[in-house]
């Protein structure tokens, strides 16, 4: 994958997309071979992986993008940002524990997609919220694309497929 490609990863449930998406994010170590990626990585695998309950959104917006690697500074900068895009900022100050789960889900997804990575790497991350939410997440990959950000990202969505990325693997028992 060069850089500014976007590429697909499609195949059945247990073909092997998200454990290739862990590899590449270096979440998991490969058996045999190797993965070369060049450049500052934001992994959207699980969505909301390190938000704490008992925080509120705001807490945990500054918390997540410290996981994400971010500086206080960036998130503070973002702050505006990552809680408009989220929609949940009349809930910001309420612990995320009492949170709908998609109130949960778009205030997660907003913190990781406002980390500016060159390189962004997403399992069904577009597959979550409401309509009007997932065509938000929709523009917003299609604005990272336009600036050149390498993009990997799994779908069962092949319209969505065919609208973001430039090339799609196909995962078949674990190959490519």
């Amino acid at each position: 994958v060069l850089p500014g490609d976007v590429l697909a990863v499609i195949g059945r449930n247990g073909a092997g997309k998200s454990t290739l998406l862990k590899l590449l994010s270096r979440i998991s170590e490969p058996t045999e071979g190797r993965a070369v990626i060049r450049g500052r990585v934001a992994s959207l695998l699980e969505v909301g992986t390190g938000f704490h309950g008992e925080l509120s959104g705001r807490e945990n917006i500054f918390l997540n993008g410290a996981i994400l690697g971010m500086h206080r500074a960036e998130v503070r900068a973002k702050f505006g940002d990552i809680v408009e895009f989220s929609g949940v900022e009349r809930f910001l100050d309420t612990p995320v524990k009492r949170y709908s789960s998609g109130m949960y889900v778009r205030l997660a997804f907003s913190t990781a997609i406002h980390v500016d990575p060159e390189v962004l790497i997403v399992d069904e991350a577009l597959a979550v919220g409401d309509a009007i939410f997932a065509n938000r997440c929709v523009r917003k990959f299609e604005e990272l694309k336009q600036r050149g950000v390498t993009t990997l990202f799994v779908s069962h969505d092949l319209g969505l497929v065919k609208r973001l990325s430039d090339r799609a693997a196909l995962m078949w028992d674990g190959k490519v």
